[in-house]
């Protein structure tokens, strides 16, 4: 059974990479007509007229096979997921592999949702790109065979806590891809070359900023949630709630930039390049949590490493 988890995985990451090179070809295709030389109106999900594709564009046929392909690759790897757990007899998110695979779905998972209520096509390059680099460490750097949890990890709470981590971890991505994307297409506005180059392939950048603003605001409860449940998972693991375990410290950290990202946004009114920092700091903080503390930190979270 492990092992035809491990097939089904690699077989994941094959599809995967074809639906990048997909992408790669519909966002070399693409072309974003520029507001100013067209009426805007506004379109389903905030989308202007001027962003909206026709059904003849080019790279939309390259786009929607992508799409395809990333569903299918998704598919596969949802399937090496459940064989591993049936292997193990558990729930499969007791160690980094396993939660690498978890995290690698969610983040698949969040944006084809996401790209089947707006055109996202666009972003697949960024997202699928980083659903291979983590599936790419999982299995070269992060693989343990299937094993037995700890005592600490025997709960429904792991799956609880872990589970909205993992979402949270998808949605984070998906928000750092729009803000790369907005601080791209904002410079070249600035510069009036929106027009040339990766530029005109992306969507203006005040849609772009809203997107990332709406995806986080989206996750925050859920990250929230994730934080609150693992403190209830603490306390009946180690009898506490909080000790300030690097773990719990990256994650308190990751949700206070965040926060800050969203109160800045709500009262400050920060738009922009300033928002756009804060929203790639938090990021930072979260790529620290998953993996610099788990492969470099001590603590009692130190077991879900490699």
């Amino acid at each position: 059974m492990a092992q035809l988890s491990n097939t089904a995985v690699y077989a994941s990451m094959l599809v995967y990479a074809l639906a990048l090179f997909a992408f790669a070809a519909s966002l070399a295709a693409r072309r974003v007509p520029l507001p100013s030389s067209q009426k805007v109106l506004v379109g389903p999900a905030g989308a202007t007229a001027t962003e909206q594709q026709s059904h003849d564009e080019p790279g939309r046929k390259s786009g929607n096979i992508a799409i395809s392909l990333t569903w299918l690759a998704t598919g596969l790897l949802i399937v090496g997921f459940v064989l591993r757990g049936l292997a193990a007899e558990r729930f499969p998110l007791g160690n980094m592999y396993e939660f690498s695979l978890g995290a690698a779905i969610a983040v698949a998972l969040v944006y084809l949702i996401a790209a089947s209520r707006t055109d996202l096509r666009w972003l697949g390059v960024w997202v699928v790109g980083a659903v291979l680099l983590t599936l790419g460490v999982a299995v070269t750097l992060l693989y343990t065979e299937s094993a037995q949890l700890v005592p600490a990890l025997k709960s429904w709470w792991l799956v609880i806590h872990v589970s909205a981590a993992a979402v949270s971890g998808g949605a984070f991505t998906l928000s750092a891809g729009l803000i790369v994307a907005y601080l791209i297409k904002q410079r070249a506005e600035d510069r009036g070359t929106a027009g040339k180059g990766l530029a005109s392939r992306l969507p203006s950048a005040e849609r772009l900023d809203g997107l990332a603003y709406r995806t986080i605001a989206f996750v925050f409860p859920v990250w929230t949630f994730a934080v609150i449940a693992g403190a209830i998972w603490a306390e009946n693991a180690w009898g506490r709630y909080w000790g300030w375990d690097p773990k719990e410290t990256w994650a308190f950290i990751t949700w206070v930039i965040y926060a800050g990202y969203l109160h800045a946004r709500s009262t400050a009114g920060w738009k922009g390049r300033k928002a756009a920092v804060i929203g790639l700091i938090g990021f930072l903080a979260f790529l620290i949590n998953y993996f610099g503390v788990n492969l470099f930190a001590t603590g009692l979270h130190s077991y879900s490493g490699v």
